[in-house]
């Protein structure tokens, strides 16, 4: 069954084209989903019609993606991590920290955009890819410094807050552990 496309499908055509597909195809999924109509001589003209204005649209939103490559392109962003000693992070640098880095100086990536192959898991200096649409890609250096100074115990509370405080008057525990069962005289 022939049918005219009205919506780019992947692994079948672009919009405007008629092509020819399985019945069962077209009348359960294709036309009711408005994605195809029959190729009648109205539908074709009405076709070509919108397929100018996404052309258009399809310009418009490539010129915009051009851009933000050339702002990002060459960028320089530094990510403070917690690493050991031999400079192996302790969690890594992933799409999120790196779209966080590069919102702070005003670039904005989709996350989709980032091409990383593995997440960042060393302190040092790494290049990153940003492919914004086939054709439109930017490179940005991003440097992994540890963060400075040690933390704490983990426990929260330290050990000044671990014991409860005695009052006066009161028999503490350690004064009977002793065997003592009162003050002496």
């Amino acid at each position: 069954m022939k049918v005219l496309l009205q919506k780019n499908i992947s692994k079948l055509g672009s919009i405007g084209q008629v092509v020819d597909v399985k019945p069962g195809y077209a009348r359960n999924y294709l036309l009711p989903q408005g994605l195809a109509v029959q190729p009648t001589e109205a539908n074709m003209r009405a076709i070509e019609a919108a397929k100018q204005q996404y052309l258009e649209e399809l310009a418009k939103i490539r010129s915009e993606l051009e851009a933000k490559a050339k702002l990002a392109d060459g960028r320089e962003v530094t990510i403070p991590a917690r690493a050991n000693e031999e400079g192996h992070l302790y969690g890594s640098i992933g799409p999120a920290q790196l779209i966080a880095s590069l919102a702070e100086e005003n670039v904005f990536v989709d996350p989709e955009h980032v091409v990383l192959e593995q997440p960042i898991r060393q302190v040092g200096t790494h290049e990153v890819a940003l492919q914004f649409a086939e054709g439109i890609l930017a490179t940005v250096t991003v440097s992994v410094i540890q963060l400075g100074g040690q933390e704490g115990p983990v426990g929260g509370e330290g050990e000044a807050g671990s014991q409860p405080a005695v009052e006066e008057g009161e028999p503490s525990d350690e004064a009977q552990s002793d065997g003592d069962s009162g003050p002496a005289l």
